[in-house]
């Protein structure tokens, strides 16, 4: 058996969704697009959403927003996918690297209380594997921290602390056992709708936004969306109104805007999340009881009080190292079964590593790394495909004598 990694569970629905797009006479950024923001705000329960070309660029946009710069410092962790940093170059800002929990991919939030200084403007908490961080505690730490804050914009300024701006690409939908969703507990919040996203939307991201005391959001809401636009106004004013033609620049932007094709295939997904989330809940459950016996396996708990979208099934091999967990994936692979591994931490990239980071400073990013390996979980699994994954892992875990 054959058992792909994480293929896009995309049916006839969608198909027709964006045959109607094609065939309408708006394919980029229209009503569609709209449509899916609310969607997405409203499944989130925050006010608004902003749809944009990928997670990357709605968090990117969160920190322009909030007028973060040159000298300035934001705080990621060591273990997530480039995107979490990057974009903290791209505004011109320092990033301020971490270390993770010991025995979890959660930013080590005593970490985070120390490394917070006079020039901190926001920490990007990443949701990795769709558990969601513990924004109560990282709220905390941004209101213990108010004395040392700097406000350099009118929006800093009504924050009067740090911004916690989550990296949410893999916890859309996820829920606490509060009920609290994903999208409303941290400042800003940016999701993935890429291909191998539990939702997609093939390439594509959404922010939401709590609401901010003394701004309007629906002013930043369009402030966003000008943003992603290259600074432009529309281009036509309503039926009748003239000059139909004028538009405005009203800043020097950038393009990062989503198409009314792509927002199509989005809407049927959200239609379909309920259906599609209860697969993946199930998957994970039937993972957590066939290897719950198997000594020197670690899992994620992703039924806990944080809550979780299930979007990646990450499980270690304990006491291990990087050539057990290579060869673990190799023999799963000679038996059909595709696996990945999420992430290796920034410092191990030669990027990273020619700005001067040490993976040596990271120890827990870097044991959790190398003895890490994900296993395929997705909405169109058949029963006898999970099954055979079990019996794979429980096969290559027996023959290695882990």
């Amino acid at each position: 058996m054959k058992i792909p990694f994480s293929p896009p569970d995309i049916g006839q629905a969608e198909i027709n969704a964006v045959v109607e797009t094609m065939r309408s006479s708006w394919i980029t950024t229209g009503p569609k697009t709209e449509k899916l923001s609310q969607m997405i705000a409203e499944r989130c329960r925050t006010e608004y959403a902003a749809c944009m070309n990928s997670a990357t660029a709605c968090l990117e946009m969160a920190l322009r927003l909030m007028g973060i710069t040159e000298g300035d410092e934001v705080i990621v962790p060591a273990y997530t996918y480039t995107a979490s940093a990057s974009v903290i170059y791209h505004v011109g800002a320092r990033p301020v690297i971490v270390d993770v929990e010991p025995g979890t991919y959660h930013i080590d939030y005593d970490e985070v209380y120390r490394k917070i200084s006079p020039k901190t403007k926001a920490v990007i908490p990443v949701d990795l594997g769709g558990l969601m961080c513990d924004y109560d505690k990282l709220h905390e730490i941004a209101e213990s921290k108010r004395s040392l804050f700097s406000a350099n914009t009118d929006l800093q300024k009504a924050f009067g602390r740090i911004v916690v701006a989550a990296d949410g690409a893999h916890s859309l939908l996820a829920r606490r056992a509060d009920g609290k969703c994903s999208g409303e507990l941290a400042d800003f919040t940016s999701f993935s709708l890429h291909a191998v996203k539990n939702i997609t939307t093939a390439e594509g991201g959404a922010l939401t936004w709590r609401s901010i005391e003394g701004h309007d959001g629906e002013k930043i809401k369009k402030t966003l969306m000008l943003l992603a636009c290259h600074g432009q106004d529309r281009a036509f004013k309503p039926e009748g109104e003239k000059p139909f033609w004028e538009y405005d620049v009203k800043f020097l932007g950038y393009k990062h805007n989503m198409t009314d094709i792509l927002a199509s295939i989005g809407i049927v997904q959200l239609e379909r999340a309920d259906d599609i989330m209860e697969k993946r809940r199930s998957i994970f459950r039937r993972y957590d009881e066939a290897f719950k016996d198997l000594g020197g396996v670690e899992t994620l708990d992703h039924f806990t009080r944080l809550g979780s979208s299930c979007h990646l099934y990450m499980m270690n091999i304990v006491g291990r190292d990087e050539a057990v967990r290579n060869e673990f994936m190799d023999k799963m692979l000679d038996l059909g079964v595709s696996t990945n591994v999420h992430y290796k931490p920034l410092p191990l990239h030669t990027a990273y590593k020619n700005l001067g980071f040490d993976i040596s400073d990271y120890p827990n990013a870097y044991n959790r790394y190398s003895t890490e390996v994900t296993l395929p979980s997705y909405s169109k699994m058949t029963d006898d495909e999970v099954c055979y994954v079990i019996e794979c892992v429980r096969r290559v875990y027996k023959e290695m004598k882990l």
